[in-house]
């Protein structure tokens, strides 16, 4: 483990060895953070939102015991962008049409006339 904060960026998952204080980060070796689309891209319900955290607690904890990487960090974060990309193609997610930039980044969004 380094002495810097590690992190993982993806377009909707920011992981960091870090904890969250007064909007800075803390570094904290043995805690992660999770900031879930950053960029309110999605509408969350509860139900998802809670799924994802599982995910995640899942994956940390199959890393149990081993050195905590950049690539370990990836590797979670990655996963937690495929479960994203479930919930949107099985409707769980939808885009936010309010989103600062709407990119449609996982895909069109499905409609009842593609169906």
């Amino acid at each position: 483990m380094t002495d810097a904060i590690l992190k993982c960026t993806t377009r909707h998952i920011r992981i960091f060895t870090a904890i969250a204080e007064n909007d800075d980060l803390v570094e904290d070796a043995n805690h992660l953070t999770l900031d879930l689309d950053p960029d309110n891209e999605f509408i969350w319900t509860e139900s998802v939102v809670k799924k994802i955290r599982e995910r995640f607690v899942e994956l940390v904890e199959s890393y149990s015991g081993k050195e905590l990487t950049d690539y370990n960090l990836r590797k979670i974060g990655s996963d937690l962008e495929g479960a994203i990309r479930k919930f949107l193609q099985s409707g769980e997610l939808k885009y936010n049409p309010d989103c600062r930039v709407l990119n449609f980044s996982m895909g069109l969004p499905r409609t009842k006339d593609l169906l």
